[in-house]
């Protein structure tokens, strides 16, 4: 059992949330779920309150809880990626619908919920110890909106 469980606030689309992102990622499932009692102090059609669900095996919680907060970039979800193809999958499917793309591989869902999707190959380059291909490596990133790690590696390179 996950020790810390990221809980995303929403205001009564929690079902569609859980739908879209478990579409998303493999290996996803909604693993437990708490609807609205009739008798308590929320909606009285037993709409969903809150469920736990996973994507790739992490777990987080989802909260019908209304409209009194809206998510900030301050919190972002990082998904880290292996191959282009891969930044290629997270970056179309998140933005479906109504996201927005953001500079440095960074997407504002149809929820408004920020995330960050990036090739791990590029994030090993910014931590090389030569400062010259990281700085190069780097300056490329910054001038991207979706990340393209063939483009950051001829930078890395100085080609």
């Amino acid at each position: 059992m996950q020790k810390i469980v990221p809980c995303l606030w929403f205001d009564g689309n929690g079902e569609e949330v859980l739908n879209f992102y478990t579409s998303i990622f493999p290996n996803s499932r909604v693993t437990d779920r708490l609807n609205w009692p009739a008798n308590g102090p929320g909606p009285k059609d037993g709409s969903l309150l809150t469920a736990t669900f996973e994507l790739d095996g992490q777990e987080f919680m989802v909260l019908n809880g209304g409209p009194d907060y809206k998510f900030t970039p301050a919190l972002s979800l990082y998904v880290p990626c292996e191959t282009q193809a891969e930044v290629d999958h997270y970056w179309d499917k998140l933005l479906e619908g109504g996201g927005k793309p953001v500079k440095c591989g960074w997407i504002t869902d149809r929820y408004g919920v920020s995330w960050q999707v990036a090739p791990t190959a590029m994030i090993r380059m910014f931590q090389d110890k030569d400062p010259e291909k990281a700085g190069r490596a780097m300056r490329a990133m910054m001038e991207m909106t979706k990340l393209d790690l063939a483009a950051v590696q001829k930078a890395y390179e100085g080609r």
